[in-house]
């Protein structure tokens, strides 16, 4: 029994346009990712130098009270019943 193709058998200009047509669709996939992967390293150095910097110029008491709202904040949440 012959083996079954998934793809129909293209004629010789199908074939060069389906060639095209990927490598045009390759690049342009490459590109969004490349600058998506800069972008995100932008912004992990933002956020560590933010941090670090909010950190330093803060008072022992916003610290405490920054750490009070967030306790608050998740000891506040309401526990989904098993309904």
């Amino acid at each position: 029994m012959p083996k079954r193709t998934r793809k129909p058998n293209l004629d010789t200009v199908q074939n060069a346009r389906r060639v095209v047509l990927e490598s045009i669709s390759e690049t342009e996939r490459s590109s969004p990712s490349l600058i998506s992967q800069v972008m995100a390293e932008m912004g992990r150095k933002g956020g560590r130098i933010g941090g670090r910097r909010r950190l330093e110029t803060m008072t022992a008491k916003e610290r405490r009270d920054v750490a009070k709202q967030g306790a608050r904040a998740r000891w506040s949440k309401k526990k989904r019943s098993a309904a």
